[in-house]
């Protein structure tokens, strides 16, 4: 009878390790591959729609938790994470692509607004419910400990935006996945969705729309 628990386990494990592995690694290739840029917020709805079934699926997660811990918000974090994605931004621009440098404030002031309403309800949101909630609660147990599964999550997220193929992005999302993961870990879901949704909009406010909007994408093929 213990030998059959055991196999099942094992089982189960592999087929977590699948899914694990189609839904992070499988997914963001295929979409960085074949998929035009103009599709990227349908294709954020779908995966949220996915994510939170397998997080159903799962059992055990308090939904609650999702909306509670804002009275945890850690506000220097925050506003070290708005100053320092400001100064980054700006290096960046001012190296690569100095024309670009605050450029939809200088030309499309109005876009701002929009950007800052809209950005944390349909970008961050949905990928902050992929990669954290989902991420540690229903793959956890193929997870290293400690940091290791901090960045475990961090390159998984950096991962994840292969479709803008850009060194910045990369190196970027990976920092970026790096504290988002640590503030859900350390505070809960509203402290990592505030975050990111304050790093995304202080860099579309910056000019790196020039990296991070998805119709400027080129594939390097």
């Amino acid at each position: 009878m213990a030998a059959l628990v055991a196999a099942e386990a094992a089982i189960s494990r592999r087929l977590l390790w699948i899914e694990f592995v189609a839904l992070y690694l499988g997914a963001p290739l295929v979409i960085a591959l074949f998929m035009p840029g103009h599709l990227l917020f349908e294709a954020l709805a779908l995966f949220s729609v996915a994510g939170l079934f397998l997080l159903w699926r799962t059992g055990g997660f308090d939904w609650r938790s999702l909306v509670r811990g804002w009275s945890r918000l850690p506000w220097r974090e925050i506003a070290g994470m708005a100053v320092i994605t400001l100064l980054l931004g700006m290096a960046v621009l001012w190296i690569s692509r100095p024309g670009a440098l605050f450029n939809m404030l200088r030309s499309r002031p109005e876009f701002i607004p929009v950007i800052w309403v809209f950005y944390p309800i349909l970008s961050a949101l949905p990928q902050e419910l992929i990669f954290r909630p989902l991420f540690f609660h229903r793959y956890g147990a193929l997870l290293p400990s400690g940091r290791g599964a901090i960045a475990l999550n961090a390159a998984i997220f950096s991962f994840a935006h292969l479709m803008y193929w850009s060194l910045v992005v990369a190196a970027l999302t990976f920092a970026g996945g790096w504290f988002f993961a640590r503030a859900y870990l350390r505070f809960g879901f509203p402290s990592a969705w505030v975050l990111h949704a304050v790093a995304g909009n202080v860099l579309f406010a910056v000019g790196m729309g020039a990296y991070f909007y998805s119709g400027n994408v080129v594939r390097p093929f």
